[in-house]
């Protein structure tokens, strides 16, 4: 028998059958027909026939028995993939099913039909399965349950379909678990749902989408008559005012019983309704102090919606064994003596008093929230208390009730919930007090305030005061977040049921008792064991009094307006299963069409039914691709395509009229494989496909002309030999195959020559989709080996080569130029051309390249004269810069010397001119061409041992990186011993900046050392790209360095590659620069975009630096000044002092080299302080794009020394609720003691009175003035800054402080509201949040006007 249904009736043979072998069965539904793919279990005897458990699948599962096959999954049995008989009678054991192991079963659609789904009547048709044994897998350790579990996931076993259980489940939209158990509750309760359809909506004064109650009333009725497994409850939120966001907030059930409560009475206002949830929810008690010395008693009546009952009282480790005994805790008075009497107005002194609760009135429906979630003060984390709570299922509460109120002569003063009444200690127990003035604080958004609440007297309860149990709503989980469900008995059958989400499953007094609470005592966030995080949280009572116990309404009994609905909601329903049918029927493939005109791949979506032919389909197609005003319908056709491998697989002559279900096999989800709506040219006919061919790209190749042409596309099969081949390109192309050579691309760039002609397609590795290079031409190229030959060479440089465009600068001289090169090493120039090909320039003439030079750099000579005629002097740097480049030859042209004088010149005038002429668009190099900035740079790299790294010796040896010396870094946590003699990981100069010299120790290029390709054109880009700009389109080979690179572009730029710059363009339109010489451009793609910027590049050495001013007291302490260059072995101070020129021109800021300082940047924040003698790369780490902070200083430079530490102070003065400006500190120590007396030499606070605390967060430590005084942590009792909780080990630091004897100024309400505003103000402009708390939960609102309040949601 299967424990817990122990009056159930099991046949004899089964029961016989006790100590037969089982065969576990798991089932995965791999069908489209439902949203959710079930998996189920079956645990069935061996001798079962296959026929009895496809009847049992198709029960399981709601499918039509012989409208789905069964075959096997991945388990045991792989071998045989054939689906099995559903008409055998062999056994189980017999079909090669395994007793004792996992058999994996797919339940698949039947010849490519989907499985029909059982009508709802028809679920029932063979009742004697409820008489057979299907049981469950026990788990260990654990009562098997009554029947079968479907999925783990879910804490009761049986997932049953809505025509076994009767009820509907809802589905959950993210995290609205919460919701769903509340809703089935208040369905599940006759007197509720009875009278919310007795309520009539009235449309013409309401907004249905906003009307709660109605929207409840139509989920009760859907929940009451669909069909359906489980119903969305979006419209229900809708009318709660809510959107998307809130579905994935997670709340408190008995929050939103409160809440939703209170907004339904605020809608029933004036109806019949009006008083509902009062009369059904609502109970009395008297909140009194007894006067223990003359009896005098002061109290009042309050009103409860729940009793709200402590797991474990404070302090205690021990839980309250029971409800009952929590309830006698509840109401248990506490004595008020010592410091805690009772001023008695009888007395008129202070007396020992009693204080507590009494019930007077329980209400009908008594509602009991057990407070599992409390406050560890010990881990300082909200934690669940998981402790065993037993609840009874008849729970008497007669022993509650007050019995001595009205006899009690000394009660004189009385006070009820409305009236003003201070000292209720019922605030702090009670988790409802339903009068108006909380209605924003329970979450409900109102217009204005209503009436005062009718107050009834207090009476006694007389009666029989007998609850039985009929819902508990379960929390699994911990503090953190967890999931609710629901157990509920229903009144109709006394049978109860788990409502979890969309299952609903019968459960019985067992699961209910699993739901107590835990044997393991764990106050942790979750426990392993099922008791520990699984239990209930709310209970629902319901009075027996057979007068007032209500039935659900039946059918004939409802209202007129409820019929109507329900007629309505039908209606729909029928629609929407319409609708699905049609869904479940309509194929859908991915849709492919290259535009006859335009040449542009088009991909839509094409949706048919399973029944039209494939002549309408076409016709579909022809119309969503927008074709009609293009080409005639009778061009298009659909053919099978594979779009990965571009392939066409098979064309449908002669299929016109089939259905497309067939021709696609059946309707799926997914399809492997696509249509393509292919066209023609009204003068062609279309190529027959057939299935098993091979489609082939075909590019001819021209020796002569060196060019690729378009490929064509033929067909061919994969047993054709390479001759057989050849003659099927000849007729495609009318090359001659005798003299053909056919190069097969297999991936890229690598290419195999065919050359045995015997040898078949699919033996030289041809696939679905291929690409060849065909050539036939009588030349000598033919003997050559296939990687010797100019064939080989061009086909390589084809697939190496990528288009660039490239935007040249507003200053760029000389004119567009097309060039053509190939270069070798040594200087070979058998291929290169004896001339250079030639364009026209502005004027109309032909200009060489040599003369595009020349006249480029005439150009710059005469602006470099006319420069110095204005009393520009730059003869010191170009005495300097000259020999950098004297050895340099030139890589355009090596014929002749007369080029690399030229460039000699153009390098020296370049130094000498005017920056404003190669200003760049940017701020970052702009003036590191002027003459006197740059010149005393490189005489710092010249004059240091770092010199040899100029172009012109650039040394060939790998230099040793920055992260292999052993020298101690500064920017790390400098001062502390772990870190010593360690160095923070930084991009090296040689790794990032890519500083490597262009040049080889020969001086030859490195570029011309590898075969490479260059061709430049005029290209005339899109509006909107600016006067003046010029593009090229460029034709490169993406092997090439960019060091090589840039020297090809020097005619078109007009200047040397060290004087200008290259920045790649992404898709963002973000630009960044490339400056990694030696790297080539593989990893650009085709038609990325260039932009050319004038500004010498980095030397190797260098690195470009961000620097920005700290501005510490300013709302914004971070502004950008400049792009600096900072080199290998510079000191701090010799930067500094090529930081002023540019400071004073750029930025306006004339500052003295003595009052301003360097400091590390990160992100925001500042850091180590940089002395003068420190060096770069040695005490400094440096790297590519690095920032610094300037520091203008106030006085002379406190910091000498590394020992020392600087400290940003901020005095906080709580008495007026302001926070003064930073001022700096320099310890000469880490200690707390030299701390205190700095804070306390700066501000005169006495030293014993100083305290201070650790700003939070990023610089400048932004906190509300409302939490700095209680959300830092004052005072830490460390003795030095670099342990915890300060961890201060590096300059920057934020330390707040305050005079421990000023009192915090008073605040008016209206004033804090003023302040919080101002606050909010403050801390949002300048990025910070208001507070550093942890994040706290969203409140839970329910907007009575169908939509949120901007202001009050922002509370």
């Amino acid at each position: 028998m299967v424990p817990g249904e122990e009056n159930q009736l099991v046949p004899k043979e089964i029961e016989n059958a006790a100590e037969e072998p089982r065969v576990l069965c798991i089932i995965q539904d791999t069908t489209n027909s439902k949203t959710v793919n079930e998996r189920i279990t079956l645990n069935l005897p061996a001798s079962t026939p296959v026929r009895k458990l496809f009847e049992d699948v198709a029960n399981k599962v709601g499918y039509i028995n012989g409208t789905f096959d069964l075959a096997w999954g991945n388990g045991v049995n792989t071998a045989d993939t054939a689906p099995l008989d559903h008409t055998s009678d062999k056994s189980l054991l017999d079909a090669n099913f395994e007793p004792g192991k996992k058999n994996f079963l797919h339940l698949t659609d039947k010849d490519g039909e989907q499985p029909q789904m059982m009508l709802e009547d028809s679920s029932n048709v063979d009742d004697s399965m409820h008489d057979r044994f299907i049981g469950p897998l026990p788990r260990e350790g654990s009562v098997a349950s009554t029947s079968d579990y479907v999925s783990q996931s879910y804490s009761y076993s049986s997932i049953l379909n809505k025509s076994e259980t009767g009820y509907v489940g809802l589905v959950n939209q993210a995290m609205t678990c919460y919701l769903n158990s509340l809703l089935q509750t208040l369905f599940m309760t006759p007197e509720f749902r009875n009278a919310l359809y007795k309520w009539e909506f009235e449309e013409s004064e309401e907004d249905p989408v906003t009307s709660i109650p109605y929207q409840l009333q139509r989920l009760f009725v859907l929940l009451q008559t669909s069909k359906k497994r489980a119903i969305e409850t979006t419209d229900v939120t809708r009318s709660f005012g809510w959107d998307s966001s809130e579905a994935w907030q997670q709340h408190d059930v008995q929050e939103l019983c409160r809440v939703m409560f209170d907004a339904l009475e605020q809608k029933w206002k004036q109806t019949e309704q009006a008083d509902l949830i009062n009369e059904l929810y609502q109970g009395k008690l008297k909140d009194y102090v007894r006067c223990l010395e003359c009896g005098y008693e002061g109290w009042r009546i309050d009103t409860y919606l729940d009793i709200p009952l402590v797991i474990r009282p404070y302090g205690s480790s021990q839980a309250f064994a029971s409800v009952e005994e929590a309830l006698h805790a509840f109401i248990q008075p506490e004595i008020l003596d010592g410091p805690n009497q009772y001023f008695c107005e009888r007395c008129k002194k202070k007396c020992d008093a009693r204080k507590g609760l009494r019930f007077l009135h329980f209400p009908y429906l008594l509602t009991l929230q057990l407070k599992r979630f409390d406050f560890d003060y010990t881990t300082m984390h909200r934690i669940k208390l998981n402790d065993r709570m037993s609840f009874p299922e008849e729970l008497d509460m007669s022993t509650f009730i007050d019995i001595e109120d009205e006899k009690s002569p000394q009660t004189e003063s009385c006070t009820d919930s409305g009236a003003e009444n201070e000292g209720s200690c019922h605030s702090d127990q009670m988790s409802n007090d339903f009068s108006t003035d909380d209605a924003v604080d329970e979450g409900i958004c109102l217009e204005s305030s209503s009436g005062t609440e009718k107050i009834s007297k207090p009476g006694l309860e007389k009666n029989s005061l007998m609850y039985e149990l009929f819902s508990v709503m379960v929390h699994s989980g911990s503090a953190a977040g967890g999931h609710y469900y629901a157990c509920i008995k229903s009144f109709s059958d006394e049978q109860w049921y788990s409502f979890n989400d969309q299952h609903v499953s019968r459960i019985t007094q067992e699961d209910i008792k699993k739901t107590h609470g835990g044997s393991s005592g764990s106050r942790g966030y979750y426990s392993s064991a099922f008791a520990s995080s699984t239990n209930a949280y709310m209970l629902i009572y319901r009075l027996k009094d057979p007068t007032r116990n209500a039935k659900f309404l039946e059918v004939d009994e409802y209202p007129e307006h409820i019929k109507n609905l329900v007629q309505k909601e039908r209606e729909l329903e029928e629609q929407e299963k319409r609708q699905r049918e049609i869904e479940r029927n309509t194929c859908k493939i991915k849709l492919f069409c290259l535009h006859p005109v335009k040449q542009v791949m088009m991909e839509n979506k094409l949706e048919v039914h399973k029944d039209k032919t494939l002549k309408e389909a076409v016709e579909m197609a022809y119309k969503m691709m927008d074709l009609e005003e293009v080409i005639p319908l009778d061009c298009c056709r659909l053919v099978k395509y594979d779009e990965f491998h571009d392939y066409l697989e098979r064309s449908y002559e002669g299929e016109e009229d089939t259905p497309m279900g067939l021709l696609l096999g059946g309707v799926k989800s997914t399809y492997m494989f696509d249509l393509l709506l292919e066209t023609r040219k009204p003068d062609q006919v279309f190529q027959s496909y057939k299935p098993g061919e091979v489609m082939v790209k075909v590019h001819v190749v021209d020796l002569k002309a060196e060019t690729v042409a378009a490929p064509i596309t033929v067909r061919a099969y994969l047993n054709q030999t390479v001759t057989e081949f050849k003659q099927l390109i000849s007729k495609a192309t009318h090359l001659a195959a005798e003299s053909m050579r056919i190069v097969l691309e297999r991936c890229y760039n690598d290419l195999r020559l065919l050359s045995v002609p015997s040898k078949t397609l699919k033996a030289e590795g041809f696939f679905r989709s291929n690409k060849v290079f065909v050539e036939s031409s009588e030349t000598l190229d033919h003997q050559a080996a296939f990687t010797d030959s100019h064939l080989w060479k061009l086909l390589d440089r084809h697939a190496n080569t990528i288009r660039l465009f490239v935007l040249l600068p507003e200053q760029s001289p000389g004119s567009y130029s097309k060039r053509t090169a190939y270069q070798k090493a040594g200087g070979d120039s058998s291929n290169v051309e004896d001339d250079c090909e030639r364009v026209k320039g502005p004027a109309g003439n032909f200009k060489s390249v040599d003369a595009i030079l020349e006249e480029s750099t005439e150009k710059l000579k005469s602006l470099s004269l006319q420069q110095q005629q204005d009393g520009d002097n730059g003869d010191s740097s170009k005495s300097t810069e000259t020999s950098d480049f004297e050895n340099i030859e030139s890589p355009l042209n090596e014929r002749g010397s007369s080029t690399s004088v030229d460039n000699r010149e153009l390098e020296q005038h370049i130094q000498t001119s005017d920056p404003e002429n190669f200003q760049s668009e940017e701020r970052s190099d702009s003036d590191v061409n002027n003459d006197r900035s740059t010149s005393s740079v490189d005489s710092d790299i010249l004059s240091s041992s770092h010199s040899s790294d100029t172009l012109c010796n650039a040394d060939s040896a790998q230099i040793p990186l920055a992260n292999g010396l052993d020298s101690h870094s500064i920017t790390s946590s400098r001062r502390t011993k772990a870190n010593e003699g360690k160095k923070e990981t930084w991009d090296t100069a040689e790794e990032d900046s890519g500083t490597d010299s262009e040049y080889d120790e020969s001086g030859k290029s490195r570029g011309e050392m590898q075969y490479m390709y260059f061709k430049a054109d005029p290209y005339a880009a899109d509006e909107g790209s600016g006067e003046g700009h010029k593009w090229l389109m460029v034709h490169v080979d993406k092997r090439i360095t960019l060091a090589a690179f840039k020297q090809h572009l020097e005619p078109f730029v007009g200047v040397l590659s060290s004087h200008f710059k290259v920045f790649r363009v992404y898709t963002s339109n973000q630009e960044f620069e490339s400056v990694r010489l030696n790297e080539t451009l593989s990893s650009f793609s085709d038609d990325t975009k260039i932009t050319i910027r004038l500004g010498r590049a980095l030397k190797k050495g260098e690195y470009r630096v961000k620097v920005c001013q700290l501005l510490v007291n300013e709302q914004e302490p971070c502004k950008f000044l400049l792009d600096a260059v900072f080199a290998k072995g510079m000191t701090v101070r010799q930067s500094k002092e090529e930081l002023i020129p540019q400071l004073r021109e750029q930025c306006g800021l004339d500052l003295s080299i003595d009052r301003f300082r360097l400091r590390k940047k990160t992100w925001k924040n500042p850091g180590t302080v940089f002395l003068d003698y420190h060096i770069y790369e040695e005490d400094i780490n440096i790297s590519s794009n690095w920032e610094v902070f300037l520091e203008v200083l106030d006085g002379v430079e406190k910091m000498k020394s590394m020992s020392q530490l600087a400290i940003l102070s901020k005095r906080w003065r709580p008495s007026e609720m302001k926070l003064d400006p930073f001022q700096e500190l320099v310890l000469e120590s880490n200690s707390v003691d030299e701390l205190r007396e700095k804070l306390s030499e700066i501000s005169g606070i006495p030293l014993e009175d100083i305290e201070f605390a650790k700003g939070r967060g990023t610089f400048p430590c932004d906190i509300s003035v409302l939490d700095i005084h209680q959300d830092l942590d004052w005072n830490p009792k460390v003795s030095t800054l670099n342990v915890w909780p300060l961890y201060i080990c590096d300059d920057g630091a934020v330390i707040f402080y305050r005079d421990k004897t000023e009192e915090v100024m008073e605040l008016t309400e209206e004033q804090r509201n003023e302040l919080m505003k101002k606050e909010s103000s403050r801390l949002q402009k300048t990025g910070h949040r208001v507070t550093y708390s942890p994040r706290k939960e969203k409140a839970l609102k329910i907007y009575l006007d169908g939509a949120p309040n901007k202001e009050v949601a922002q509370d």
